[in-house]
């Protein structure tokens, strides 16, 4: 179990300073330059672990027992679909960037662990009270992290929160395909597919888009290799054996880190709106993750 909970850990802090690389690296180079270049690179550090695993799958047979596998035509066609939600996902957040705090993206990024079950709900899924009580906490927060004079969204939270919609609807999508083909198989899609749609956007939209490659290229190969690449492993290697509720509250917690990066990496404030509003947004994505018979026995001791 510790040595579960250290890759959680460590895959929380590398996803939550990356937060700080994307702000860095939006300084040199545009936000689908930047992406099209690190979704290059995380696709090229899994595809030996891909490589690895269609061997040993080979060995052992059919990945899934229970169910009928794929045709090759489809699981391309639906790592895609997956690439494409990433990839608007993706640029919302680092375009979000260029408006907004690390820290700031970073919470707002999170709320994904509220989005989620409540989007589930319009699928036919039931809610709990804790879950609306974790959704009103999340949002209390997100007013006052983000609301500024005048009752507005600042433009980069405004981006950031769209955003979070989308890596909501990709975890539901994930945990659909991961029943019927090979984690690998589709993160090497969905990146490789991201990467080829960034590069399209940079080309169309942005002015020599890579004439900052090598400034950037520091922030770029921790966003691809780490946060990617390494990040991405750990996270499945940890999940293994790790319950899934008790897995996103440590993994929630690169709001946390990304909040500490901004302040001590780019000497972002830590002002009272960071402080009080992340604490109730992350106390709102630990509630809602609380098992349905444990949140009965804490409600029965108040």
């Amino acid at each position: 179990m510790i040595r579960t909970d250290g890759l959680l850990l460590a895959t929380a802090f590398i996803w939550g300073i990356s937060f700080v690389a994307q702000r860095s690296g939006m300084a040199v180079i545009g936000p689908f330059a930047f992406s099209a270049a690190r979704f290059a690179l995380g696709t090229l550090s899994l595809l030996p672990l891909l490589a690895l695993s269609k061997r040993r799958t080979a060995r052992k047979g059919r990945p899934h027992p229970g169910a009928e596998p794929l045709s090759v035509a489809r699981r391309a066609a639906w790592a895609a679909l997956a690439g494409l939600v990433v990839f608007t996902a993706a640029n919302l957040q680092q375009a979000g960037l260029v408006h907004t705090s690390a820290g700031n993206a970073g919470f707002i990024t999170c709320l994904y662990v509220i989005l989620v079950p409540v989007m589930g709900m319009c699928l036919g899924r039931a809610l709990g009270p804790r879950i609306w009580v974790s959704a009103a906490l999340a949002l209390a927060g997100l007013w006052i992290l983000s609301v500024r004079a005048g009752f507005s969204l600042a433009p980069g939270d405004g981006l950031e929160l769209l955003g979070a919609f989308f890596w909501a609807g990709h975890i539901l999508l994930i945990n659909h395909l991961v029943q019927r083909m090979e984690a690998l198989e589709i993160a090497t899609g969905q990146f490789a597919t991201c990467a080829i749609l960034s590069l399209a956007g940079a080309l169309l939209r942005e002015p020599a888009p890579f004439a900052g490659l090598a400034a950037a290229a520091i922030p770029i190969m921790y966003g691809g290799f780490l946060s990617i690449g390494v990040a991405y492993t750990l996270q499945i290697v940890a999940q293994k054996t790790a319950h899934p509720a008790h897995a996103s509250i440590i993994l929630s917690m690169e709001a946390l880190f990304a909040g500490v990066g901004g302040v001590l990496l780019l000497h972002e404030p830590f002002t009272w709106r960071l402080g009080a509003g992340g604490a109730l947004m992350v106390a709102g994505m630990i509630l809602s993750q609380v098992p349905p018979k444990a949140a009965r026995a804490l409600n029965s001791l108040a």
